[in-house]
């Protein structure tokens, strides 16, 4: 993405003052992806309050964060964030160095994994204590403020996980339903919330925590990484990707996104760069299936976006707002992923399409509320069974679409 002794976000294209005279908080940014968040928010002309538990990770990072941007614009404060008094310390600090706090990225995280029956019910109060009461405290803390100066970026982070993650996850789902809420409580106001996933990243943390997973699924730490690689994503990135998330958080409001969906926001260039320097897999051509997928996804989108335009003012709002909390994004950037996925299978770029890491699974399972919708609210048997019909056909496409651009598929 950029030269190896180049920032990340250097290559982005953003101007290096696009946050000048702006404060964030980033908590759990001793280390990983909160360290990078702020290294690009510093890079980007942001002042940066590390709030972070382990003083001695807290105080490293401020001394080379420092001495990379200058002490003045950096600041530690040893933070527990499920703390209420703590929180309320990180406030007054942060407000009597900057005096005002402009941005919030709820970083910090412990991963509890395991069964649900075996996990200890303290790992799911510590998880609890730090994944879920944190954030909120950190909202009661910060938002009103922001409120008051009608400006601001609450950011929560997200993850996705599977089995043996249950301690761990259902606070980070939770998570992402403060952030859905913020943004209705916060329509019409100057101050965005969304919440952003890092995707899979090799920080400690996750090392950590992979290596309580891996035995679970019969697999060695090492070999988790090497069945996932296509996801994984350097830390540079990751943190990169949550700096211009909060730069670009009017357009992802409400949202749930990924670094590498932000950083492809400012980049979309890359994708297609990326393309035509590499030949086309053997065998595309003769797999009409996939392109033909493709375009029907594509088509079935464009024309219900079209059909709500019809609607009535308020249902359209409804509809709009819906399809963009249940389906990850709003339909707009939709489209403009489908093109973009559309026109590099065209060009035979399969791994390239692979690597665009479109969350299918998100447009399927909003199909699947539509399914649920309707059983709800339409009372005609004949009615109910014929729009099942077409939105189980919907979706059936989607996966069929996904499926087909898992990696081994042919």
């Amino acid at each position: 993405m950029t030269d190896k002794n180049q920032l990340v976000i250097a290559g982005t294209g953003l101007p290096a003052d696009t946050l000048a005279g702006q404060t964030a908080v980033v908590t759990g940014a001793g280390t990983g992806i909160g360290y990078e968040a702020a290294r690009a928010l510093l890079w980007l002309g942001a002042n940066v309050v590390i709030a972070e538990i382990n003083p001695q990770s807290g105080t490293e990072a401020e001394r080379r964060l420092a001495a990379e941007f200058g002490a003045a614009r950096v600041l530690f404060v040893e933070t527990d964030v499920g703390d209420q008094a703590s929180v309320a310390g990180l406030a007054q600090a942060a407000g009597q160095r900057f005096g005002q706090v402009d941005i919030v990225i709820n970083n910090a995280t412990i991963a509890q994994l395991g069964l649900v029956v075996d996990v200890p019910i303290a790992a799911w109060d510590a998880s609890y204590h730090v994944n879920l009461r944190g954030p909120v405290l950190m909202a009661r803390a910060f938002l009103p403020g922001m409120l008051a100066r009608n400006q601001g970026v609450f950011v929560c982070v997200s993850s996705t996980g599977t089995a043996y993650m249950g301690a761990y996850e259902t606070f980070k789902a939770a998570q992402t339903h403060l952030g859905h809420t913020l943004d209705a409580e916060l329509e019409g106001t100057g101050v965005s919330a969304f919440t952003i996933g890092p995707g899979l990243v090799a920080t400690d943390t996750a090392v950590r925590a992979i290596a309580d997973l891996a035995p679970h699924m019969g697999m060695s730490v090492a070999e988790f990484f090497e069945n996932n690689a296509g996801a994984v994503l350097p830390v540079e990135e990751a943190g990169a990707g949550f700096a211009v998330a909060v730069v670009l958080a009017e357009q992802f409001r409400g949202q749930e996104i990924s670094s590498m969906q932000a950083l492809r926001a400012v980049q979309p260039q890359v994708a297609f760069a990326e393309a035509e320097a590499t030949a086309p897999e053997p065998g595309l051509a003769a797999r009409p299936g996939i392109l033909a997928l493709s375009q029907q996804v594509q088509d079935t989108l464009r024309e219900q976006s079209a059909g709500w335009q019809t609607r009535s003012l308020f249902e359209r709002q409804w509809v709009i707002r819906d399809f963009r909390k249940n389906a990850g994004m709003p339909v707009e950037q939709w489209l403009e992923e489908l093109t973009r996925l559309h026109t590099l299978l065209e060009l035979g770029k399969l791994p390239e399409a692979r690597k665009l890491g479109l969350p299918l699974a998100k447009l399927s399972g909003y199909y699947a509320h539509l399914a649920e919708l309707a059983k709800g609210y339409e009372r005609d048997p004949a009615k109910l069974q014929e729009n099942l019909r077409h939105v189980y056909k919907w979706q059936a496409e989607v996966d069929a679409l996904q499926e087909a651009l898992e990696p081994g598929t042919n």
